[in-house]
């Protein structure tokens, strides 16, 4: 049977956290840049993966992966700019590698219904670094099933059942982390009906404000307006509802939007007032991303639950982790997670030493150096480029906004999709997110040289229209 294409299924990829696969530029990229031996291998992948949308087809075939680069079968080497948010450590790094073989060696797994000293001691150092008195932690092998075991935790602490979060946001893939996600492309279809009590209000949003709120002459949103009409409109919802056990939010969302000063203090205000708890998604932007250990720390909120995933494992392994308040240990008589690889130590082992490696190679300063950097470029590239209707972001999290007017700030999609596949032929790999905006989250590593390089080829590629 053949599968639908996006018109058949009514979904707009644009409108999702994810470039498109499904086009006649990429098919024609693919003609000029694929050696043999990726042809054969993707044809391999695509007699034997079940398809998705924004996963397949595949657009190459990696090779190698070192650092910030990986490399394809014809031996062309990227700057991965995209990563899937894992690599932020760099992907391969010597220490990590050699720890998750002397774990192998020392301890390869435990079974369920033991303790072992690695998990131990990653639980000991998540609780150092998270925010507030956050210090009570569940691990399973993926962000999804985290967000998942965070909202069983709040129903039982508040013996509610329902949850509001945003639209557009995404907290993964399954019935329970889908159903709070707020994108059509992971609700819709055989995944509708997806978990009651889910409720959702529009995201903060500053450049393309849901409100409508005009800007000034520069461009720059009325922060203040914006801050209180998004925040409000939760502490509306929380109030009309009554029984809402949690708020679950991305604190910088991944699209990129970075939210409006006091934004999350009015939140954290509304979720106290209402009973409700606050669960901050922190799967891409913890462990140093935005220049911080966490997101929310730039908003000095401390949430009720944290989630962490995606880099947690280094880029090599998967481990998610769930944070939260001592009180909140309401599960002794629940199996909220479970899971077999819950406390596997060569897991453990990865993320604790992922943790180790970011603290002493001081790479969230590097993350908020570099990332100062590149924002200052990308407002200097604004500045010569209309087609760049808005630069943002916090260290290596960074989006520019591309559109066909600024005025009328239509998205310029086609022109999106075209400077990614420019960038690739210069060496630079990166995802367009929402249809038009260019996102680059590379790993912490990144030194300020290869940032620079990487905005020229991008400027580059604007620029050619």
């Amino acid at each position: 049977m053949a599968s639908p294409s996006r018109k058949d299924t009514g979904l707009d990829v644009a409108q999702s956290e994810s470039d498109t696969n499904l086009t006649s530029r990429r098919a024609a990229w693919q003609a000029t840049n694929l050696d043999a031996a990726a042809r054969r291998i993707l044809a391999e992948d695509e007699r034997h993966f079940l398809r998705q949308s924004v996963s397949t087809p595949c657009l190459n075939v990696v090779a190698k992966a070192e650092g910030i680069f990986i490399e394809d079968t014809a031996g062309r080497r990227y700057m991965d700019f995209h990563g899937n948010n894992v690599h932020h450590v760099g992907y391969g790094h010597p220490r990590l590698k050699r720890a998750i073989a002397e774990q192998m060696d020392a301890l390869p797994f435990a079974p369920r219904r033991y303790a072992c000293e690695p998990a131990a001691a990653l639980a000991r150092k998540l609780a150092a670094i998270a925010p507030g008195d956050l210090g009570k932690v569940l691990f399973t092998t993926g962000g999804s099933d985290a967000i998942e075991v965070a909202v069983k935790i709040a129903r039982t602490a508040t013996g509610r059942f329902k949850t509001l979060s945003f639209w557009d946001a995404f907290h993964g893939a399954g019935f329970g982390a889908g159903a709070l996600s707020g994108e059509a492309l992971f609700r819709s279809g055989p995944a509708a009906p997806l978990v009651a009590g889910a409720a959702h209000v529009a995201p903060f949003a500053c450049y393309r404000c849901p409100y409508g709120y005009a800007t000034d002459a520069d461009g720059n949103p009325p922060l203040e307006l914006c801050k209180v009409a998004c925040a409000r409109m939760v502490d509306y919802v929380l109030s009309r509802e009554g029984d809402v056990a949690a708020v679950i939010a991305e604190p910088a969302r991944a699209v990129p939007y970075v939210p409006p000063p006091g934004f999350w203090q009015i939140v954290r205000e509304a979720c106290d007032r209402h009973g409700a708890l606050l669960v901050f998604d922190e799967i891409p932007t913890g462990l140093g991303k935005t220049g911080r250990m966490f997101a929310c720390e730039h908003d000095g909120v401390v949430p009720d639950i944290l989630v962490m995933g995606k880099g947690l494992g280094g880029g090599i392994l998967p481990i998610a982790a769930v944070v939260a308040r001592p009180d909140l240990d309401v599960g002794g008589h629940y199996a909220f997670g479970h899971y077999t690889h819950e406390k596997n130590p060569v897991t453990a082992r990865a993320a604790l030493t992922t943790i180790e490696i970011i603290e002493e190679e001081g790479l969230i300063a590097n993350a908020a150096h570099v990332g100062a950097l590149a924002l200052a470029r990308l407002k200097e590239m604004k500045r010569r480029l209309p087609a760049i209707g808005d630069v943002r972001g916090r260290g290596l999290l960074l989006g520019i906004e591309l559109v066909a007017d600024r005025e009328t700030r239509e998205p310029a999609n086609d022109l999106a999709e075209a400077v990614m596949y420019r960038a690739l032929d210069h060496g630079l790999s990166f995802k367009t997110t929402m249809g038009n905006v260019l996102t680059l989250t590379p790993p912490l590593v990144v030194t300020e040289a290869q940032m620079l390089e990487a905005l020229a080829i991008i400027e580059e590629a604007i620029a050619a229209g």
